[in-house]
């Protein structure tokens, strides 16, 4: 399988379940907040981080080399999304909610990063 067919693929799969997961977090929140948007970037920011640490400590086999492509730039990449965290805390912003803003970049930018590291950390633990 090609890198781009890889990518194209994983993009697929991780675009259709954004919109599930978005969907599906929206509707618990009742659109008071974009619950939906932050909930795929933590979630994609933790695996990412996982990922990344699993491939350092176990290589690719030499045939192989597309799974990485797949998961990483095409599924996450489809997964997750700075466009619409950006949109949605100016439409926030637009509608005078100053505080849900400020939140919801907090919450996106420190717990996104920490994400990141605890995946980290865990995928180089197993």
């Amino acid at each position: 399988m090609g890198k781009f067919l890889a990518i194209g693929l994983g993009g697929f799969f991780g675009a259709v379940l954004r919109y599930w997961i978005s969907e599906w977090v929206f509707e618990l929140f009742k659109g008071r907040f974009p619950a939906g948007t932050l909930a795929v970037n933590l979630v994609g920011s933790f695996v990412l981080g996982l990922l990344m640490a699993v491939f350092e400590n176990y290589p690719l086999h030499p045939l192989q080399p597309n799974i990485k492509f797949f998961l990483a730039t095409g599924l996450l990449g489809a997964f997750t999304t700075f466009s619409t965290f950006s949109f949605e805390t100016l439409v926030l912003l637009q509608a005078g909610s100053v505080g849900k803003a400020a939140l919801n970049i907090l919450l996106s930018v420190c717990i996104g990063i920490a994400a990141a590291l605890a995946g980290y950390g865990l995928g180089k633990y197993i």
